[in-house]
């Protein structure tokens, strides 16, 4: 249905203007100056021609069927002209019009009619308060945008209108061009979800550009990334990731998630390539789009400089690609012809002197040895350079080779006519080595997870009632948060193991007890009105004697009172100590966009100051979770160290997906800590020593 919006046979401009200071005579001017071949109307009570076409009272006095509709009037008079769209039978709209939720309340309103009238006639709709869109295959340039950019393999879709303006000045000024480009605007209907739908199935766009804000629907947007990237690489750059949450944070998870972490992790997850700026987003769409796809990480260099060919050997090291030897064929054919002063090793440096028959032997035979999988050419204008002629031999080596090649063509004004050259070629150039190494290493991100399989999410047998049951009991207390023996029934429910535990009221009861599980004991005071207990004295380990018992409950409950006056206090829980196992945190703070955010680190009291954490957004499947626990920077202290034996890898994994399963079920939990969860040596499984967990007010 989206077809309407880039290749429709007839368009009208609802506000089209004789007057070229209007938008409405901006947008009607670019349908007609991009050469646009269908039929065009324009819709203006008060004119009967405008740029040559016969003017229309209203979108209903047009005498045929209609495709899109522009709408470029003020904010008052479009949902009527929107209501007349869907009785036309028009089928896709644009929006230009602004002063709609971006306004406040008011135009919140306003916005939320026009998605009524929408859903009401069955049309589809971009916008409101957005730039508009352009195919440059039809072509079609129905925005207010100077000038429709070149042609090209890039489909490019902002929520930031003015954003949209800028690039497409880049692109007029710049080697890119666009297949596709559209401006969300407020996003009332058409999102990047569905623009990624429709893109995946286009031919014209071998790339997805994507400025985000915002998603409106996480889970679906991630669901659509994961089947789209499987088709063509998807690069994203998002912004406003550094504000912090509103909402307050009671849990570890919750104080270190926010929204960094969770696009992180939604775009991992989803296969998306994550660009840091708008320089990157270009740098590796230009690759992506005209460069066969790089199938291994090996790579070649070829350059006249050597302290060039030395920064881009370590731009590509730090990104973890391979400047490997090359075969022992190659060597030997570069060094019979390259001067003996040149190097025929990998750099391969032809020297400064080097004329283009020079690059272009070094270029065919790196390019045909089996050791490398793409090449960076670097050209730095010295006194024997020629440019050019240099441009014109790295183009026909990239032509005959099904390797990428990326120019490196170092300078200003000397070196433009060997870039325009490349470009000609349909190779992007980057003024430095470390651009190109980082486009490089984008292009080998998104092979890895081309190979990557999809693995799904497995199901776990749990017994949810008597989570449901404990639920219940606690919202009709009055509570919210969760700990202590409360939250292993819930734990136990979904298959965790925990320690042997049992309240006690009084000191003597916890000696009892203490007495029945052995010592050394933990004790813990039982509070639902404290639940960081280690801040209020609330918990004593390794208690060995019945007297330490005695003294660790009579000091806790007189703690308890004294820092939290007004807790309800239950008495003490006694615990038996477990010991002998490595620390870890499990965690999930429910993010506003995309749902349940887990998080993976190690445990105990510093993980807030190391945040050393990975997360992923729940239900995720059983490699995710493999993925989550080896990412963090601790990972060799579970692997062992100094004769350690490993930590349980797979009780991690079998602990991660329960807690994804348990959040998943239960959408009212709206924060949860197990920390820590001791995880034995392998083979020996893990323990939840500790956990709490708040609850949203209504349950979902």
């Amino acid at each position: 249905m989206l077809d309407a919006f880039f290749s429709p046979k007839s368009v009208a401009v609802i506000g089209a203007s004789r007057d070229p200071e209007k938008l409405g005579y901006a947008v009607l001017n670019n349908i007609i100056k991009a050469n646009y071949e269908g039929q065009v109307y324009p819709i203006n009570p008060k004119a009967d021609e405008i740029l040559g076409y016969t003017a229309y009272p209203s979108i209903k006095d047009v005498p045929d069927p209609i495709d899109l509709v522009v709408i470029v009037i003020p904010y008052r008079f479009v949902p009527p002209a929107l209501e007349e769209c869907g009785q036309k039978g028009v089928t896709a709209v644009v929006v230009i019009s602004a002063g709609f939720r971006e306004a406040g309340r008011e135009g919140l309103e306003r916005e939320l009619e026009l998605i009524e009238i929408a859903h009401k006639y069955n049309m589809r709709l971009i916008g409101p308060n957005c730039l508009g869109v352009i195919d440059t295959n039809t072509p079609l340039n129905a925005t207010f945008a100077t000038d429709i950019p070149p042609t090209g393999p890039i489909a490019f879709m902002s929520q930031s209108g003015a954003l949209g303006t800028a690039v497409l000045d880049m692109a007029m000024a710049g080697h890119i061009g666009f297949s596709k480009f559209v401006s969300l605007g407020n996003k009332a209907d058409v999102s990047e979800i569905d623009l990624m739908s429709a893109w995946a199935e286009d031919p014209d766009s071998r790339v997805i550009l994507m400025y985000v804000e915002g998603v409106p629907d996480g889970q679906k947007f991630i669901e659509t990334a994961k089947q789209v990237t499987r088709k063509k690489p998807v690069v994203a750059i998002k912004s406003g990731v550094t504000a912090s949450g509103s909402r307050a944070v009671s849990s570890h998870t919750g104080s270190l998630a926010g929204s960094e972490a969770a696009y992180k992790a939604a775009f991992n997850q989803a296969g998306i390539i994550r660009a840091t700026s708008m320089e990157a987003l270009f740098d590796y769409a230009r690759a992506f789009a005209y460069q066969p796809p790089l199938k291994g990480d090996r790579i070649g260099i070829v350059t006249n400089a050597g302290g060039p060919g030395i920064l881009a050997t370590d731009a590509l090291e730090h990104i973890s690609l391979q400047i490997p030897r090359l075969s022992r064929e190659t060597n030997e054919a570069l060094s019979g012809y390259l001067p003996g002063a040149a190097s025929a090793a990998n750099p391969v440096d032809v020297l400064g002197d080097a004329m283009s028959d020079r690059y272009e032997f070094a270029l065919r035979r790196v390019l045909d040895d089996p050791v490398i999988d793409g090449v960076i050419v670097i050209v730095t204008p010295q006194a024997m350079t020629q440019i050019e002629e240099t441009a014109h031999a790295v183009g026909r080596m990239a032509k005959e080779s099904n390797k990428p090649v990326l120019g490196c063509f170092m300078g200003e004004s000397r070196i433009q006519a060997g870039v325009d050259i490349l470009w000609q070629y349909g190779i992007p150039n980057y003024p430095y080595p470390e651009r190109a190494a980082e486009a490089l290493g984008a292009m080998s991100s998104y092979r890895k997870e081309q190979e990557r399989r999809i693995f799904g999410v497995v199901p776990i047998d749990v017994d949810k009632r008597p989570v449901h049951e404990l639920f219940d009991r606690v919202r009709s207390e009055g509570r919210v948060s969760i700990g202590d023996a409360e939250a292993w029934e819930v734990l136990k429910a979904y298959g965790f193991n925990v320690p042997k535990s049992r309240l006690a009221r009084g000191p003597e009861e916890a000696v009892e007890i203490a007495d029945e599980f052995g010592y050394p004991v933990v004790m813990k005071v039982a509070s639902p009105d404290i639940l960081h207990k280690t801040d209020v004295g609330g918990v004593k380990v390794n208690l060995r004697t019945p007297g330490d018992v005695r003294d660790a409950f009579d000091l806790m409950i007189y703690r308890a009172g004294r820092y939290v006056p007004g807790a309800r206090v239950w008495g003490c829980q006694v615990q038996e100590m477990v010991q002998g196992g490595r620390e870890v945190l499990l965690g999930m703070s429910r993010d506003p966009q995309f749902g349940p955010l887990v998080a993976f680190g190690l445990g105990g009291i510093y993980v807030e100051a190391l945040k050393d954490v990975s997360f992923r957004i729940a239900p995720f499947s059983p490699r995710e979770a493999d993925e989550m626990i080896r990412e963090i920077r601790a990972y060799p202290l579970l692997e062992g160290v100094r004769g350690e034996a490993p930590a349980d890898h797979m009780a991690m994994v079998d602990a991660l997906l329960r807690i994804s399963q348990l959040v998943t079920d239960f959408p009212e939990i709206l924060e949860l800590d197990i920390n820590p969860l001791m995880v034995f040596e392998q083979g020996r499984g893990a323990m939840a020593i500790d956990m709490r967990l708040v609850l949203s007010a209504q349950k979902q």
